[in-house]
């Protein structure tokens, strides 16, 4: 990182240049690029899922070069959980924890810590929190923690998908004091309602959130 971005207080950050991208301050969030999603036979298969590995691939090697930590998330859920149509939810059954389903796709590169969520029936899509299935309450994930551990200020999302987890995850990301980049080109959306993932960047750049690419497979 040049001396401009020593410290997130000082200067700007040039996330839309990759050779400025990443540095000792900077963490590539991964968010759940796994079977279920990203590969054609999966329960929750996002179209266009598997199109985005080699690009986060790519950005992995990026970030691992200038020195940038790496963190990946991970749906862990059981069996039974509010999230699912059949307890109540509005999503089929996905990721069921030790399936193949939940598994990170066969073909990203994993280069460094995965934090679970969802392991215990909670609710929610952001990799920071999650709900308590009881009271509703936000309970945080090992997001935060693994990436103050790296001495991250500023963070990269990409993954699956752009109008649930990903959305979240920035948000959060956001909201907890962290300067956020999206990497658009590197995300797909369900759109369960069509629109959603063109409303969904729109609404992370009115957060603040700086896009970079077009995002024309995000859409």
């Amino acid at each position: 990182m040049s001396s401009s971005q020593g410290s997130p207080r000082r200067g700007q950050w040039s996330a839309e240049d990759p050779s400025s991208r990443y540095g000792p301050l900077v963490g590539l969030v991964v968010v759940d690029v796994q079977n279920d999603f990203a590969d054609p036979a999966g329960s929750l298969c996002v179209k266009g899922g598997s199109e985005i590995v080699p690009l986060v691939n790519a950005e992995i090697e990026r970030a691992l070069e200038a020195g940038g930590a790496i963190v990946y998330t991970q749906d862990w859920h059981p069996a039974h959980t509010p999230h699912f149509a059949a307890d109540g939810g509005i999503w089929p059954v996905h990721c069921v924890r030790e399936t193949w389903g939940a598994q990170l796709h066969a073909a990203l590169s994993v280069r460094g810590p995965i934090v679970r969520k969802g392991a215990h029936g909670e609710d929610g899509y952001s990799g920071f929190s999650m709900r308590d299935p009881a009271g509703g309450d936000p309970i945080p994930t090992g997001l935060e923690g693994a990436l103050a551990r790296a001495g991250v200020k500023r963070i990269v999302v990409c993954g699956l998908a752009t109008d649930y987890c990903v959305k979240a995850t920035a948000l959060d990301g956001r909201r907890l004091g962290y300067e956020v980049a999206l990497l658009a080109d590197a995300v797909r959306a369900v759109d369960l309602s069509p629109g959603d993932g063109s409303r969904a960047l729109d609404e992370l750049a009115a957060a603040g959130v700086v896009l970079i690419g077009d995002g024309t497979g995000a859409r």
